[in-house]
């Protein structure tokens, strides 16, 4: 029987769920998470093909790794994404990847239907899935971490490109520091990542595919950011060696 198949029925696998695992920092995420002996089960919207690419990359070797597809914004989302991460293995984190900017431009330029959705997958997504985790957690003796994927945006607040993302972002550090007092004497750290410009799909999908470029020349570094370079931070807030860390939100920007 291959490892794999072994492994999908082992209850004791730790499982870490990645939403917005198919591609950019969640795949490079889901690769390094893997090579760290977790099984992972990641979510994805609209890009079931990636998402099948990605799952095939490990199926022969090492713990499980499972694409769900489905609309994360969703109010039953967050119970349906836990129920798949049990039936892998024993969850053990959440990483809050998924994110949208919507449009790049001014405020006065954004619509309702916009508007709400950056609202909606942002924010108000992360804080379900952070409370689904805070009910299934809380009785459990052993540490589990959540971590959420925060932007350098909520500092410098994206004027005339996406304020409201900025917002949220803002507004996700926030949830960060209060969920993690809440929650710290149930052994639950919770910590954000706020990645500064990377270099990834999320500009195209914005409507500039060049912007990484042009905002590199802003960047003390004088470069965007990698994907992996984004998610070795995420990976360290998962080990071991993070085990006094709570409440604090880990900068990632090339000095910007």
């Amino acid at each position: 029987m291959p490892q794999t198949e072994r492994q999908d029925n082992d209850k004791t696998t730790p499982i870490v769920i990645v939403t917005g695992g198919s591609r950019g920092i969640g795949a490079s995420l889901v690769e390094r998470l893997h090579r760290e002996g977790f099984g992972v089960l990641f979510t994805h919207a609209q890009s079931p093909q990636e998402a099948e690419t990605l799952e095939q990359t490990f199926s022969d070797d090492g713990p499980v790794v499972r694409g769900l597809q489905c609309d994360v914004a969703n109010p039953d989302a967050s119970t349906c994404i836990f129920d798949a991460a049990e039936a892998l293995g024993d969850p053990v984190a959440l990483v809050n990847n998924a994110g949208i900017t919507g449009g790049l431009g001014p405020l006065a330029e954004l619509g309702d239907n916009e508007l709400d959705r950056v609202i909606a997958v942002n924010l108000a997504t992360p804080a379900r899935l952070c409370r689904e985790a805070a009910r299934r957690w809380q009785n459990h003796a052993s540490r589990k971490s959540i971590v959420n994927i925060s932007s350098v945006a909520a500092r410098t607040g994206s004027p005339n490109e996406y304020v409201v993302y900025a917002a949220t972002k803002a507004g996700l550090e926030a949830l960060t520091r209060g969920l993690a007092k809440e929650l710290a004497g149930a052994n639950i750290l919770v910590n954000a990542v706020s990645p500064g410009t990377t270099d990834t799909t999320l500009h195209a999908r914005s409507g500039e595919p060049s912007r990484a470029k042009r905002i590199a020349e802003k960047i003390p570094l004088g470069r965007a950011g990698q994907p992996d370079e984004i998610a070795n931070a995420i990976a360290w807030l998962l080990s071991k060696e993070t085990s006094y860390i709570t409440g604090s939100v880990i900068e990632v920007t090339g000095g910007l």
